[in-house]
């Protein structure tokens, strides 16, 4: 996906109707192409096409802009996450599988937000937008997790939040490691998805689970 304008530069000093929008995509596409931490503020507002001065009537400095971004993408995650969600249906352990899928999808398919939610070094307290997003987010997974475990006899149930907490690093290192779309990406003689769902079978089998590895789409 291209962020990049394709239409010249107005005049310096020129006010978009959506600034704040405009700088947005400025700033998603100076991430996929330098990296969160490779451009200047002066930057993303010449590539928004305004003057250097005109983006501080929205945001603060760059880490402000960034921390915009993130909180965006983390919307978008969830919503992601949700979908494969699908209030655990049709069973539990299906619906958790495809969470790990929705999250390889995620770093693969929207690399610039990804990268400013997790590489940009943006604190979760940046901006309280950022902060719930990015909660709302995890709590998704938590109650996944949550939902998995009353699978389990009532004594061998671990604490959801570690259940999450270890999911999530998982599909996060499979993710950044082999499933992104930039140069980033290791050789694999698999799929990541491949290696996720084996992590994920051996995993949820140590916890007492006796999973069915999921062939739906």
């Amino acid at each position: 996906m291209s962020w990049k304008r394709n239409t010249p530069d107005p005049p310096r000093g020129y006010h978009h109707g959506n600034l704040k929008e405009e700088l947005v995509r400025a700033a998603l596409g100076l991430i996929g192409e330098k990296g969160p931490n490779g451009f200047t503020f002066a930057e993303a507002a010449r590539l928004a096409g305004v003057s250097p001065a005109a983006p501080y009537r929205h945001y603060r400095d760059k880490d402000a802009l960034l921390a915009d971004v993130a909180a965006r993408g983390f919307l978008v995650f969830e919503a992601a996450l949700s979908r494969a969600w699908d209030q655990g249906r049709p069973d539990p352990e299906t619906a958790f599988h495809r969470l790990g899928r929705a999250y390889l999808a995620f770093a693969h398919d929207e690399p610039a937000y990804y990268s400013a939610m997790f590489e940009a070094g943006v604190p979760l307290d940046a901006s309280p937008e950022l902060r719930s997003a990015a909660d709302r987010a995890f709590q998704g997974l938590r109650a996944a997790s949550e939902a998995l475990i009353v699978l389990l006899p009532v004594g061998k149930r671990p604490p959801a939040l570690m259940m999450a907490l270890h999911v999530w690093s998982m599909s996060h290192g499979v993710a950044a490691l082999f499933g992104r779309a930039d140069g980033g990406r290791r050789p694999l003689p698999m799929s990541a998805a491949e290696l996720l769902e084996a992590g994920m079978l051996i995993y949820l089998q140590g916890l007492g689970f006796n999973p069915v590895k999921d062939s739906s789409p």
